[in-house]
């Protein structure tokens, strides 16, 4: 399997044997949006989009953890630095546990996440791709980092200072998480019982899917002092 991620361009900072052992202890995943999900392109009327082959991807691997733990479901969210409608639209539909918007500190809605579900930061993964991420990367115990081409001396930056166990072959917009979440799959040793499952929707996976459909989302951001505190949505969403 190792292989296969690294002929795309996959590179594994830390030593694939060592990302299967940390990944042992992970119950939760995190994801920055912008550049991971999306491209990060902003602009007056330009909304961010996301790829239905990552948002399948997310789902597979939720349910993989599932079946791996006992029908323990794993914690999701999503930590973003901006105002992302779409993120929180996609949060709803997905059912992940939370968004946190405009964040200043990620380690800070890490560390409320973690009060929040009684985890440790240890049994988290991370997805992300730019430097305010770093904060959260630095406290997490497993982070993937989305490749950026034009960022050399950042991807350099990040392995000489252990912000990151592995690289995607894939850039922004280029269905990264999806390159993410089957590598965690394939390292959950279940990746073919849950792609057989899915393809025959039987009733593990109606199971796993209903317990998840049940989960609602809670929406965080920053005060003026920079506390998370609840969000309040617009009207509509």
């Amino acid at each position: 399997m190792k292989k296969q991620f690294e002929s795309f361009g996959g590179e594994f900072v830390l030593a694939a044997e060592k990302i299967a052992e940390k990944l042992i202890d992970i119950k939760a995943f995190v994801f920055d949006w912008d550049g991971v999900f999306s491209l990060g392109a902003k602009g007056v009327g330009v909304s961010s989009s996301f790829t239905e082959a990552d948002s399948m991807g997310t789902n597979m691997m939720r349910y993989s953890y599932w079946r791996k733990n006992d029908e323990e479901q794993m914690a999701v969210a999503i930590i973003t630095g901006a105002n992302n409608p779409t993120a929180i639209q996609f949060a709803q539909r997905e059912h992940f546990y939370a968004v946190y918007s405009r964040i200043h500190d990620k380690s800070r809605a890490i560390e409320h996440f973690c009060e929040m579900n009684d985890l440790e930061p240890y049994q988290i993964a991370c997805c992300f791709d730019d430097v305010n991420d770093f904060p959260m990367a630095r406290i997490c115990g497993l982070r993937f980092m989305v490749r950026r081409a034009a960022s050399p001396l950042l991807m350099d930056f990040a392995r000489d200072n252990q912000l990151c166990d592995y690289i995607t072959g894939s850039q922004s917009g280029q269905f990264a998480v999806r390159e993410i979440t089957d590598l965690v799959m394939g390292m959950h040793n279940v990746y073919g019982d849950v792609i057989n499952s899915r393809i025959d929707y039987d009733w593990q996976y109606q199971s796993y899917f209903e317990e998840r459909q049940s989960r609602e989302t809670v929406y965080f951001t920053n005060n003026i002092h920079r506390e998370i505190v609840p969000m309040q949505l617009p009207s509509g969403q």
